[in-house]
């Protein structure tokens, strides 16, 4: 029978997924950057691009503490993340709605990373890896701030632009107001001759 896996080997797992997952973006994020139409939303997708390489090096730091080969494990979870983005990038929306979907496509993978930093910081600390925590939690930070990163833009203005495209302020629905106007004059016309009648 098989020797049972233990939380270390779970963590190396995770951690070589994670280095698959990080290698992915490194190719993904060029391409959203260069569909991005506002220059800040490309520069925050090409900064967050720098910051991904760092956290490659970083996760071969973790491996070679741990006395560990430097390997991935194909990150089928980021794969699927990276092809909606791709999807995303096919159709023909105006600037502004594909800018916001590419946020949206940028926050999945935030969010992806998210859990999984969490996850490795928590094992590490659990198993007695401080020196290997400490760096995950900076990788975890950055994660975190690249996310609040495009939130801000999300919110400053990017969703609000978009938002008026697909439904633009001086376009006014009406339906509810004509369903609320009350019988016309000549609905109550027939109804009004025939009282009369009944009381003759």
């Amino acid at each position: 029978m098989a020797e049972a896996g233990t939380l270390h080997d779970a963590f190396i797992d995770e951690l070589r997924d994670t280095y698959d997952a990080e290698r992915q973006l490194t190719k993904a994020l060029p391409k959203l950057a260069k569909a991005a139409c506002s220059p800040e939303l490309r520069d925050a997708f090409e900064s967050h691009l720098e910051e991904t390489r760092t956290q490659v090096e970083r996760l071969e730091t973790i491996f070679g503490m741990l006395d560990e080969k430097v390997r991935g494990k194909h990150c089928d979870g980021i794969a699927g993340i990276i092809e909606e983005g791709k999807s995303v990038m096919t159709e023909e929306f105006d600037e502004a709605t594909m800018d916001a979907c590419l946020i949206a496509a940028g926050q999945r993978a935030e969010h992806y990373e998210m859990a999984a930093y969490g996850t490795l910081v928590a094992w590490a600390n659990a198993m007695g890896h401080t020196d290997a925590a400490e760096l995950l939690q900076t990788t975890l930070d950055e994660e975190k701030a690249a996310d609040e990163k495009l939130s801000t833009l999300a919110d400053g203005g990017i969703n609000e632009q978009a938002a008026s495209t697909a439904h633009p302020v001086d376009v006014v629905d009406d339906a509810p107001a004509r369903a609320a106007r009350p019988a016309s004059k000549a609905t109550k016309g027939p109804s009004s001759t025939a009282a009369k009648s009944r009381r003759r």
